[in-house]
């Protein structure tokens, strides 16, 4: 019985010990562990969500290498940075309700190389007609000194179609 007990004390030590040390910093703060890159990338996103809610476009594409960044969406790839612009104005320019408010959220970049991330998030469009929710998965390079998307891989639906079971 005195052995269990002792068993018992010292598991419990080393979790303390050990659980403690290691969940402690990024629990407390997260912030503290983040790489100036990621906070650039996250900065570029912030931006981005702004050009996009006041309608500004152009704003937007200076995230996307220009004018060679690949751009996937709906089984299909834009003519490059152009292709891509022409296609925003196209399909959702003219007037804030047919724009939109866009929000990025549920953000992780994951470094591959010093001028390299991958970037997945998800996104979601609201707007009186059509709204949508998807996933961005995005090639992020560093040219510079400035943080841009090289590829962009976008995956939406139509939230009202997953709300009733389509």
């Amino acid at each position: 019985m005195r052995r269990r007990i002792v068993i018992a004390r010292l598991l419990l030590g080393c979790l303390l010990l050990f659980g403690g040390f290691v969940a402690t910093p990024a629990v407390a703060h997260p912030q503290a562990a983040m790489s100036q890159d990621e906070r650039d990338i996250r900065a570029l996103l912030t931006s981005m969500e702004a050009a996009w809610n006041r309608g500004d476009f152009r704003g937007y594409m200076d995230a996307f290498e220009n004018p060679g960044v690949v751009f996937v969406s709906g089984g299909r790839i834009q003519n490059g940075w152009q292709g891509t612009l022409d296609h925003y104005v196209r399909d959702y320019g003219g007037s804030a309700e047919r724009r939109g408010t866009l929000h990025f959220y549920d953000v992780s970049i994951e470094m591959l190389a010093p001028d390299a991330a991958m970037l997945v998030s998800h996104y979601h469009l609201e707007r009186p007609a059509h709204a949508q929710e998807g996933i961005n998965t995005r090639l992020m390079r560093k040219a510079n000194g400035r943080w841009l998307i090289a590829l962009n891989h976008v995956s939406s639906y139509d939230p009202s179609a997953s709300a009733s079971g389509q």
